[in-house]
């Protein structure tokens, strides 16, 4: 899971402690945003770092201090 670019349902589940159904859901509204913004999206994966800003996890990238 920690090289990956996309994120599937089951690994948003597991991130945010949610059902996967609703995982699907809030994919479903990101890949939206996404999609309004001119980008490609794939069914069913949310890009990692979109994820992960939109969501309040910050980023995966280590910060000085941290």
């Amino acid at each position: 899971m920690s090289n990956q670019n996309y994120l599937r349902a089951e690994d948003v589940a597991e991130i945010m402690g949610i059902s996967k159904a609703y995982a699907y859901k809030i994919m479903r509204k990101l890949n939206a945003e996404l999609d309004e913004q001119g980008y490609i999206t794939v069914s069913g994966r949310i890009n990692r770092k979109y994820f992960m800003e939109r969501t309040c996890y910050g980023t995966n990238e280590q910060k000085d201090g941290d």
